[in-house]
């Protein structure tokens, strides 16, 4: 025993060692950095479209000490550059595979608006493979030029979803999905339960696609001055070479990125370069009106109160997105809430608790208006549902108001390599369902009732924040998704748009007058610098202690004796446990 608490202590101190280490290491590439030229007078932002880029920057951890910005950042900082008299353009390297539908469009409207002040945007693309749509593209279409290096190919079809059933694989295991889901369109248990798509899920998920495609058309033909029909036929026809592209306008000229570079540089003599991550816009007013942004990115899950050093998102826990929004409703100096949304779900009980927190705010005569990202679907509607107004992207992908629960069972699975799990449970017949065997009637009968009251609540939350009856959501609800565009016909929404809209809406509402300048608070408040790692530096040193003590007890005689006594009986009452699933 004492060896093993050594040998685990001998891992933590090399763990500390090695965060001392990263820590210092980045220190000195910040100083280094730091001394590198100063900002340039006149401007052209440069955007990098190819290096991944999470919805939200994160608060804290190597992310945020790093200066790492989110996508909502992207497109304020676009929105700031066009009233900057010091930014003259944008430079743009399109991302090469694919971009995504909602991010495409939110980008697309930004740069929209830049060219729309009177500044100009170039765009090079170094063709694009295995491209699932043509997201890649439609987020620069609104370019004054769009170059493509030569010899490359662009590729930009249709939209798809690829789905993996595994009832197969688990029937050859005899392992059984144990699930049970309110309703038909509540697709995400099918990849357990079915072999192929069922008539529900493959009407879902077409309608979807073509909701998608048919705007990502419509929005590239109008920037291109084409018809659509014009631009269909072009990305059916399958990969384009680079000279065809040129030849059916999709593109407007061969060039390499450097000629590009030239090509921005021409239009603004005397201009330098910034990345748009370094571009600090001019600061508003001291007393412009101030409205608060949380967000949410990822599976929503219970907790969440710290993150993790290496977390490259804002993440979605409960604790934290909770506290936050009461924060920011307790905070006199704030008028408004920006809820930006980005999620396909989780924990129902977490959903249950953002959805309360915001019910408060909106208590204290604040209004919170919600921004959905390129998801807000299931968990990640239910937390939206209660807001004042809430605005998508009309290819998001939303609804999927249900809800599914259950476990596989691996008994007979086990059995076949000659395990066998047999169980002594006391306390009623509920208590062994999620153990490795098949539910018995009478358990499947409870998790039913269970996930009917979820469904239920889910429901009436939604009835009561939409303004309709409960028979009215159902209708729309049964576990369906939709595209922006659909969820806004049938009420689940009240307005296409995105993050820049969502803060205009929420001035509007909170009566600060139209094109007053605001200051955006994030909540919780962004660290910078070493700031961000303050946190860990100090739970490390609490690490240290532990470690310290660790060592101390394992030379007591006493102490030794009672775990080598816990550890025989732990080594003879292993249980194994089925996988279990519940999901919004």
């Amino acid at each position: 025993m004492k060896t093993f608490l050594l040998s685990l202590a001998g891992a933590f101190v090399a763990l500390i060692l090695f965060f001392v280490f990263i820590f210092f290491a980045i220190a000195g590439i910040a100083g280094l950095a730091s001394q590198g030229d100063p900002k340039p007078d006149r401007m052209i932002l440069s955007l990098d479209l190819r290096t991944e880029l999470p919805d939200q920057a994160p608060a804290t951890g190597l992310a945020a000490f790093s200066g790492q910005i989110g996508f909502t950042d992207l497109v304020t900082r676009i929105d700031a550059a066009a009233d900057d008299p010091n930014v003259e353009g944008i430079f743009i390297r399109a991302a090469t595979m694919t971009f995504g539908s909602a991010r495409a469009e939110e980008l697309r409207a930004a740069l929209g608006d830049f060219r729309e002040s009177g500044k100009f945007i170039i765009a090079h693309t170094q063709g694009s493979l295995f491209s699932f749509g043509p997201s890649a593209l439609r987020a620069v279409t609104p370019a004054d030029e769009i170059w493509i290096q030569p010899g490359s190919d662009l590729t930009m079809s249709g939209i798809g979803f690829d789905t993996e059933f595994l009832k197969g694989l688990f029937d050859n295991l005899s392992v059984t999905a144990e699930i049970e889901q309110f309703y038909e369109y509540k697709n995400a248990p099918n990849s357990y339960t079915q072999e192929d798509y069922t008539e529900p899920h493959r009407e879902a998920l077409r309608a979807l696609a073509e909701s998608l495609w048919t705007v990502s058309v419509r929005d590239i033909a109008a920037d291109r001055g084409m018809t659509a029909d014009a631009v269909r036929n072009a990305l059916e026809s399958g990969p384009l070479a680079s000279e065809e592209a040129v030849d059916l306008k999709l593109i407007d000229k061969l060039g390499w990125p450097e000629d590009a570079r030239e090509a921005a540089l021409s239009r603004a003599d005397g201009a330098d370069f910034l990345s748009l991550a370094d571009y600090t816009p001019p600061a508003a007013p001291a007393g412009a009106p101030k409205i608060a942004v949380v967000g949410g990115d990822g599976p929503i899950m219970t907790g969440g109160g710290d993150q993790d050093i290496f977390a490259s998102t804002v993440g979605f826990g409960s604790d934290r997105v909770a506290k936050a929004i009461i924060d920011a409703g307790k905070d006199e100096a704030i008028q408004a809430l920006v809820f930006r949304v980005n999620s396909g779900g989780g924990s129902p009980v977490a959903s249950d608790q953002i959805w309360n927190a915001v019910e408060r705010v909106r208590e204290t005569g604040k209004p919170v208006v919600v921004s959905m990202g390129a998801t807000a679907a299931s968990g990640g509607y239910y937390v939206s549902a209660g807001a004042d107004h809430i605005f998508a992207n009309e290819t998001t992908i939303t609804g999927s108001i249900g809800i599914f629960g259950g476990k596989l069972a691996i008994g007979e699975g086990l059995e076949r390599i000659g395990v066998n799990i047999e169980s002594v449970t006391v306390g009623g017949d509920y208590t062994d369902a999620f153990g490795v065997d098949r539910f018995t009637n009478s358990q499947r009968a409870k998790l039913r009732e269970s996930l009917k009251r979820g469904y239920d609540r889910f429901t009436s939350i939604v009835a009561e924040g939409r303004d309709m009856s409960v028979e009215e959501v159902h209708e729309r609800a049964r576990g369906r998704v939709w595209s922006g565009e659909d969820a806004l016909e049938n009420g689940l929404v009240d307005e296409i748009g995105g993050f820049r809209e969502a803060v205009d809406k929420a001035a509007e509402l909170a009566g600060i007058e139209e094109g007053t300048q605001l200051r955006l608070i994030h909540f919780p408040a962004r660290r910078s610098g070493f700031d961000a790692l303050d946190g860990f530096v100090s739970a490390s040193a609490q690490t240290g202690r532990s470690v310290s003590m660790l060592n101390r007890v394992a030379d007591d005689p006493q102490l030794r004796a009672v775990l080598d006594q816990l550890s025989a009986l732990q080594s003879g009452e292993a249980q194994a446990r089925a996988p279990a699933l519940r999901e919004h």
